[in-house]
């Protein structure tokens, strides 16, 4: 299976299917699609109304990786479940840490 990121010169692109209300602030692993493709399941307490869960992801992945929040954000899925980060930073150190992450 392929990990849910995509690394680039400068930032990595972290695939994420996200659960607003989940209980608690968590990664529960990696999982495949219907079409083969990764992503990084994340739950949060937050709510799903004006951002708050984005919110909430950004915070539990910038504290996770380790970078600031501002080197967090959202690319694409603002609201819908499935979502692409970009994090900003050295890709190999981003990717490492995401593997220690998702079990």
């Amino acid at each position: 299976m392929s990990p849910p990121w995509r690394l680039f010169a400068d930032h990595l692109r972290l695939t994420v299917r996200l659960t607003p209300n989940g209980g608690r602030n968590a990664f529960d692993g990696i999982e495949t699609d219907s079409e083969g493709e990764a992503y990084l399941k994340a739950r949060v307490t937050a709510v799903p109304e004006k951002g708050k869960a984005n919110k909430a992801l950004i915070a539990l992945v910038s504290k996770s990786v380790g970078v600031a929040k501002s080197s967090v954000s959202v690319v694409s899925g603002e609201t819908a479940r499935k979502k692409i980060l970009r994090i900003e930073g050295d890709p190999e150190d981003l990717a490492k840490k995401l593997e220690t992450l998702s079990g």
